[in-house]
């Protein structure tokens, strides 16, 4: 009788042990899980455009369609981020397939020097599949010093292909939206490049 009631009680001991084993392996299991989801989901929204996600281009398309569109461009900082950020052109007309190059500009109010770096996305949603960007500000953090104020170029077209997408028939106006928001401390060489333009400045 007495061995019964051992041998249930060790197999009710291993069989908590392994609840709590499964329970430990859950969490840290869906802990890496939420790990890789931002960088696997930022790859799904580059690829497919998702949420207004922009592409990136080598070169202009060969081909240069008569529809027109608009693009609206529009500027954001968030919070803490002390720089002034505006477009310098409201809207464009643009050629779908025509190489277009735009310009925002930047200025650091702050007394020192700041890194910031910049989110952005297309709206309406289905134009992030064909509003393609060449060179941009975008693709890397910037560093501007202390009262500095930059012109921050960005070249863009709007892919030919939308053109066979009968869902996006209706899209005459993109608007193109960047904000800006703190990065982390300026590194070695963007520091001696902030200081090498303020003695530029200064001479």
């Amino acid at each position: 009788m007495g061995d019964n009631r051992e041998q249930r009680s060790g197999a009710r001991v291993r069989s908590d042990r392994n609840v709590v084993l499964a329970c430990i392996a859950a969490v840290a299991g869906m802990g890496a899980l939420s790990y890789a989801a931002v960088p696997l989901y930022r790859m799904f929204c580059q690829v497919t455009g998702f949420g207004g996600t922009t592409q990136k281009a080598e070169k202009a398309p060969d081909v240069v369609l008569d529809r027109m569109v608009t693009v609206r461009f529009d500027a954001n900082v968030t919070p803490g981020m002390a720089w002034e950020f505006e477009p310098e052109q409201r809207t464009m007309r643009v050629k779908v397939g025509e190489n277009v190059l735009a310009f925002y500009k930047a200025s650091n109010k702050s007394d020192k020097a700041l890194t910031g770096e910049a989110s952005f996305n297309v709206s309406p949603d289905i134009a992030g599949s064909y509003f393609a960007k060449i060179e941009c500000f975008c693709f890397k953090e910037q560093t501007l010093a202390a009262g500095e104020t930059v012109e921050m170029p960005v070249s863009f077209f709007v892919d030919p292909k939308i053109a066979e997408d009968r869902d996006a028939d209706g899209v005459h106006e993109i608007t193109l939206s960047y904000t800006f928001y703190p990065a982390k401390a300026p590194s070695s060489g963007s520091a001696a490049a902030v200081k090498a333009r303020e003695a530029g400045q200064g001479s």
